[in-house]
């Protein structure tokens, strides 16, 4: 198992078990997909903004980042797996066909 694999494992844990008093990601879940959705936005922001001045922290934002993104996919019953299935599914397909054959 993977480092991410484990983070999603911890995250569902707090999720299904957590005290929203000691776990940051249990107080995420508490507070519903509205926060977890705003903080994911912060976070790439935050992120964008390291990449553009201050490439020293953009590994960590980029952590921060995938953290709150893990949290918003399982709160919507979703896992990596999801998304590593969605990954495969596009693998080999040119980006710009990949874009246009999901236009009405």
């Amino acid at each position: 198992m993977d480092m991410l694999d484990r983070l999603e494992a911890t995250i569902r844990a707090r999720r299904d078990d957590g005290d929203a008093a000691t776990s940051y990601a249990a107080s995420l879940f508490a507070k519903g997909r509205p926060k977890i959705a705003q903080k994911l936005g912060e976070e790439a922001v935050e992120t964008v903004i390291a990449a553009m001045a201050q490439p020293d922290k953009l590994v960590s934002e980029a952590a921060d980042l995938m953290f709150h993104l893990i949290v918003l996919l399982t709160e919507a019953g979703h896992s990596l797996d999801d998304v590593r299935a969605e990954l495969a599914r596009r693998e080999g397909v040119s980006g710009h066909d990949e874009k246009a054959a999901r236009l009405p």
